[in-house]
Formats: C-alpha cells, sequence, structure tokens
C-alpha cells in the first residue's frame, strides 16, 4: 500500500519559513510516528509568476488535483501590487480552490488557555473557546455573474452579484452538519434573509437538509450581523457555523481575532471525496505572506503546523495523531515559548520560528 501524498506550497514571504516548521514535524513522523507521506514541494503565488509568469503553473495544478492533500503557506506581496489583476499571486490560490472545487473552509477558533490574555476579550470570554466556522468557498458574491465596472451614464457603477444554488447550500450544509456530530452537536445557520433573497433561499435549504437527514443536531438559524455581535459577547454558545462566502469571510476573521494573535490559527478547504474516499483538500495558515518581517526568524508557525494538524485529522483519518501533535503545541505555549508576536507578558521566553518548531519537536519525542 503506497504511502498518502503530500503536495506542499510554500509560496512568498513568511511561507517559506513557517513551512519548513512543517517539514520537520512531517520528518518525525516519518521516523519516529509511524506515519510516513510522500511529500512533493512546488510553487505557488509571486515565486510562481517570477519562474513561470503566471502565479499558478499548469502543471502544478495537475500535481494538486492527483495528491491526497495540499499544504499551502502563504501568497503574496508588495512586489506583486502593480501586477495585473489576472496573474496576482492570489489568483493562484483562488485557482486551487475553484478548480479542486474546494467548497468548505474550515476555520478553527480555538483559545489556548496559555494564551487567554491576548485576546481583547475578557479572559472568561475566550478561555477555553473551541468553534468552528464552516464557510462556503467556491459561490456567492466573490464569484457570481455579472460583475465588473461598467459606464452607466455619466459615471461608473461596480457590480458584483450574490448568487447560490440549492445544491452548493445543500453541500455545504451537509459539511457543517457531519462536522458537528465529531463535536458538540450544534450548528448555527447565519444569512440575512431579513433582506437578502439568497439568504432566504439559504435558510431554507439548510433547514430541509437538517430536518431530512440531521434530525438529531441541534439547528439555529441567525442574522449574520446579529451573528458578528453575539461572537464578541459570548463566543462559547457557538459549536459550528456554517454561512455564505462573503459573510464566512467576515465573521472568520473576527473569531480569528478572539483568539489573540493571527499566527495561532489554521484552516482547512474540503471539498467532494476523491475516488479513495478522501476528500480533496487543502491546508493553509490564516495569516498572510507578512512580507515585513520574512527573513527575521520572527514568524510563527503554529498556524501551519495546526493545518498540517487538521490534514492528519480530516485526510488521513489520523486523528489520535491529530491530538497528539495538538497537544504538543499546547505544552510548549503552557511552558511559556513565545515567537514575536506573542510576546508582553512577563516571565516568558522568546523564541525564533525554527527554535519554535524545535520545541514542538521535542514536545512530540515526550509524548511517545
Amino acid at each position: 500500500m503506497s504511502n498518502p501524498s503530500l503536495l506542499i506550497l510554500p509560496g512568498d514571504g513568511i511561507g517559506p519559513e513557517v513551512m519548513a516548521e512543517v517539514t520537520k514535524i512531517i520528518d518525525w513522523y516519518g521516523t519516529k510516528g509511524g506515519l510516513k507521506f510522500d511529500v512533493s514541494t512546488d510553487l505557488v503565488g509571486g515565486c510562481a509568476y517570477d519562474k513561470h509568469g503566471v502565479p499558478l503553473a499548469d502543471e502544478t495544478m495537475a500535481k494538486a488535483q492527483e495528491v491526497d492533500a495540499v499544504l499551502l503557506g502563504a501568497v503574496g506581496g508588495p512586489k506583486y501590487d502593480n501586477l495585473d489583476f489576472s496573474v496576482k499571486p492570489e489568483r493562484g490560490l483562488l485557482r486551487l480552490r475553484k478548480e479542486m472545487d474546494l467548497y468548505a473552509n474550515l476555520r478553527p477558533a480555538q483559545c489556548f488557555d496559555a494564551l487567554a490574555d491576548f485576546s481583547s476579550l475578557k479572559k472568561d470570554v475566550v478561555a477555553g473557546l473551541d468553534i468552528m466556522i464552516v464557510r462556503e468557498l467556491t459561490s456567492g458574491v466573490y464569484f457570481g455573474e455579472p460583475r465588473g465596472i461598467f459606464e452607466e451614464g455619466n459615471e461608473r457603477v461596480g457590480i458584483n452579484t450574490q448568487r447560490y444554488t440549492e445544491s452548493e447550500i445543500d453541500r455545504v450544509a451537509r459539511s457543517a452538519f457531519e462536522l458537528a456530530r465529531k463535536r458538540n452537536n450544534k450548528v448555527c445557520s447565519m444569512e440575512k434573509a431579513n433582506v437578502m433573497e439568497s439568504g432566504i433561499l439559504w435558510r431554507e435549504v439548510v433547514q430541509k437538509v437538517h430536518d431530512e437527514d440531521y434530525p438529531d443536531v441541534e439547528l439555529t438559524h441567525m442574522y449574520a450581523d446579529a451573528g458578528a455581535m453575539q461572537l464578541t459577547r459570548w463566543p462559547k454558545q457557538f459549536d459550528v457555523i456554517v454561512t455564505d462566502n462573503l459573510f464566512g469571510d467576515l465573521l472568520s476573521d473576527l473569531a480569528a481575532m478572539l483568539t489573540g494573535s493571527l499566527g495561532m490559527l489554521p484552516s482547512a478547504s474540503l471539498g467532494a471525496p476523491m475516488a479513495n474516499g478522501r476528500p480533496k483538500a487543502l491546508y493553509e495558515p490564516v495569516h498572510g505572506s507578512a512580507p515585513d518581517i520574512a527573513g527575521q526568524g520572527k514568524a510563527n508557525p503554529i498556524a501551519c503546523i495546526l493545518s498540517f494538524a487538521m490534514a492528519l485529522r480530516y485526510s488521513f483519518d489520523q486523528g489520535a495523531e491529530a491530538d497528539r501533535l495538538e497537544k504538543a503545541v499546547e505544552k510548549v505555549l503552557a511552558d511559556g515559548l513565545r515567537t514575536a508576536d506573542l510576546l508582553g507578558e512577563e516571565g516568558v521566553q522568546p523564541v525564533s520560528t525554527s527554535e519554535m518548531g524545535d520545541a514542538i519537536v521535542a514536545a512530540l519525542d515526550a509524548s511517545l
């Protein structure tokens, strides 16, 4: 039986630095953890444009379609700001999501006890927080037609179209319900059914999927603006939140900052099952390429490492090993090790990007 395959796309900025620490974790599993992966590496984003003139080469796209999972670092940087929109680094990531049909974006917001003081909210509000936002990723206002900037009379008008089909809503709702069954069995669906027809359809389809196939899961509905308010008031009332592309973009970033640092947050983008039963999948940290600190050893690799933990859980059916890796991260933080984004407390030990990776590997050793 062949080893599971993993395509690594470090990308731009701090991407290669944080991905180097993930490679240490992958190597540890291969030598000590009993999990060997067939790993290949390629280019995406600005570095791909520098070499190929496009942010994602066709050959790389073909590889992504064939492997069991893709792990991406970050894309973009000021060097590429003046490129034509069609070849900006971010278009490489969007192409991966679109052509792999990665319709369900999983964004956990988990607050480790050691970092509860870093949240802008009170400690008792965020300590122990563990919620999951499921964002529809391949439709909605970011993809709907017509779109563009047009002349209308004596002025220009910008148009974007919010568009959802029943089947698009149905499949992301099912992803949320399946996920909830493995967690605390609660889903809150968020839209704007009070002012948007697409929101009315969203609510109707989510309710239908629930009633027909997931009646055991507790389902509530909430307007997205009220959801944003409730996330900052008492976020622990939620377990799984499912929402559309635009609201998911906004709400997941809001939830991210409840935990104190974007450098801590992973994500998974999942699609339909492949022939082997595994979903097509792309895993990436929530943070950007942070070109201002690239090459300085200041980047926090934990979000990228936790993205690999999500790959262990959702692509490779290694839930126990995902738990092991997450607990190793938790131990290192509890021991007081902090990268530059997490400094500010008394009694903590500043560490570089590579030192944080080494410490997590040492914690994995100690877990055996």
